[in-house]
């Protein structure tokens, strides 16, 4: 993308220029944080989520405003079709409760859900350059025009005067009225074709009302139908992951529980697998190299102790062996206290990340007092943003629809279930995780005994790579599974670009054919 700049009177004297507008980046998402805060102070900013899912559905979409290395203004937009487009609709609906969500990567129409800019710069016409971007945008990609709904934010103080809310955007249309944003944007272009009632209920200076508005490219022939789809980086590839089922044994030192991890990592990496599964729980026979039972109050203190060693391990391997490495869960004590069941996924690059179980068991509870976690996040890799679910968490359709709603196309479910009847639940629940959410789910479980731990003296296990249930995938909607109770591993390709079909062109497309005006997904807390 060409960074859309201010004129040479604006730049300093080596030319390095000081105001560029350029897409938004995931190390950006704190600074627009920030700025969402100052511009809307009475109103909640966007979380760290919603603008995950932003950039991660549409990632050509979003642009930020950038003054000296600081960012003062973001702007986000998705693809949609023309018939919800110009429908009426209300601002939560339309963008899938904030995260981009009903992106279409067929849609010939471009929404703006959102514009803000920093009040200290308005005088450098930052919303101007902004909507200069979209148009941009819209153009490169062949689309038929841009449609959102804008604020009215002097309607509060005129109704009374004028009536009602299309008498006043009729009233600014014929210029005997004057609105700060409705006049700027038709000043920009963009034709006003009616009213959006309810469309935003919190913003009380319009009284909920937006005025429906479209801007139609003067470039579009009608040859062009949007053109190809602009598919995401990731949708074309395939990615080959790996699942271990681990058998839970004695060990005798740290080190001898690494060469386990080890080989297995060493051995999907010689199939050039993306990513490798652990079981959830996998470290509890670290408990077993003192060989006798310890005490459940103090069992986590042990654990802990390896955490740190752990990581290490993880990342290491990670790096070594070319590959991503989803770390099962691993119980630990944190700073504060808590002790949580924690997922670190260490990616190839060398980073690592971590995803907190939110529904720990009731089992979990009573023996380690394991208390849950508050967010889902999805993490970016080099395939594509990913969720992980432990275990239980995936009994749950609220949290996988939240990571696939931030654009997850896998969800990695490392588990640990002690019968059959346990592990069941898990798998009848992410076969309907792959269909409901049209991704894939990869579930990695423990097998074996382990004498002297509380709670792991029994594992039953069949780990499976499933997908949705169409034409693309495999008939049973199983890609991979291992035989019950044995140790083993299990590969699968997935690819991106069926999954792409199937939600724009699926036999059935949940989530495009979700009743957005009826029921979504609020995550209550920063998550």
């Amino acid at each position: 993308m060409t960074d859309a700049q201010v004129p040479d009177s604006h730049a300093t004297e080596d030319q390095t220029p000081r105001l560029v507008v350029r897409r938004a980046e995931i190390a950006d998402i704190e600074a627009i944080r920030a700025l969402c805060a100052q511009v809307y102070p009475d109103v909640a900013p966007y979380s760290s989520a919603h603008l995950r899912g932003q950039m991660q559905n549409f990632r050509d979409g979003q642009f930020v405003a950038v003054f000296e290395g600081r960012i003062v203004g973001y702007c986000a937009t998705f693809r949609i079709a023309e018939a919800p487009a110009f429908a009426l609709h209300t601002w939560m609906e339309i963008t899938g409760g904030g995260l981009a969500s009903r992106h279409d990567p067929d849609g010939d129409w471009l929404y703006g859900m959102e514009v803000f800019v920093d009040p200290e710069y308005r005088g450098y016409r930052i919303g101007q350059r902004l909507y200069g971007a979209r148009k941009g945008l819209c153009q490169r990609l062949g689309l038929k025009g841009i449609v959102f709904g804008g604020r009215l934010p002097g309607l509060h103080r005129r109704i009374k005067k004028v009536g009602s809310a299309e008498a006043y955007v009729q009233a600014v249309r014929d210029r005997s009225l004057r609105d700060p944003v409705l006049s700027f944007q038709m000043r920009n272009g963009f034709e006003p074709i009616g009213v959006l009632p309810a469309y935003l209920p919190s913003d009380k200076e319009s009284l909920g009302y937006a005025a429906h508005l479209v801007w139609r490219n003067p470039k579009y022939s009608g040859d062009q139908a949007g053109g190809r789809p602009a598919r995401s980086r990731y949708s074309q590839r395939t990615v080959r992951v790996s699942i271990v089922q681990y058998q839970q044994r004695r060990v005798r030192s740290f080190e001898e529980f690494g060469h386990n991890v080890e080989y297995f990592v060493d051995v999907v990496a010689d199939y050039r697998a993306d990513f490798v599964v652990f079981p959830e729980l996998f470290t509890l026979q670290l408990l077993s190299i003192e060989n006798q039972r310890i005490p459940a109050s103090e069992a986590i203190a042990t654990l802990t102790r390896y955490t740190e060693p752990l990581k290490e391990l993880l990342s290491r391997l990670a790096v070594s062996y070319n590959i991503n490495i989803i770390g099962g869960s691993h119980p630990t004590m944190s700073e504060s206290g808590e002790i949580l069941n924690i997922c670190y996924v260490c990616l190839r690059d060398g980073s690592v990340h971590q995803q907190v179980k939110i529904h720990p068991t009731p089992n979990e509870r009573f023996w380690w007092n394991i208390e849950g976690g508050d967010r889902v996040d999805t993490i970016m890799t080099d395939c594509g943003p990913i969720g992980v679910l432990i275990c239980y968490d995936s009994e749950f359709p609220e949290l996988p629809r939240h990571l696939v709603d931030q654009g997850a196309q896998i969800l990695f479910v490392p588990f640990c279930t002690d019968e059959r009847q346990s592990y069941l639940r898990v798998r009848y629940c992410c076969q309907a995780r792959a269909v409901e959410n049209q991704c894939y789910v990869v579930l990695s479980g423990n097998v074996g005994n382990l004498p002297n731990v509380e709670n792991m003296d029994i594992q039953y296990a069949q780990s499976c790579i499933l997908t949705p249930c169409d034409m693309p995938f495999a008939r049973d909607g199983i890609a991979a599974d291992t035989s019950p109770n044995v140790e083993m591993v299990a590969f699968a390709d997935l690819r991106m670009e069926d999954l792409a079909a199937a939600r724009q062109g699926g036999t059935v497309q949940n989530l495009r054919d979700r009743r957005f005006d009826l029921y979504s997904v609020a995550w209550n807390r920063k998550g």
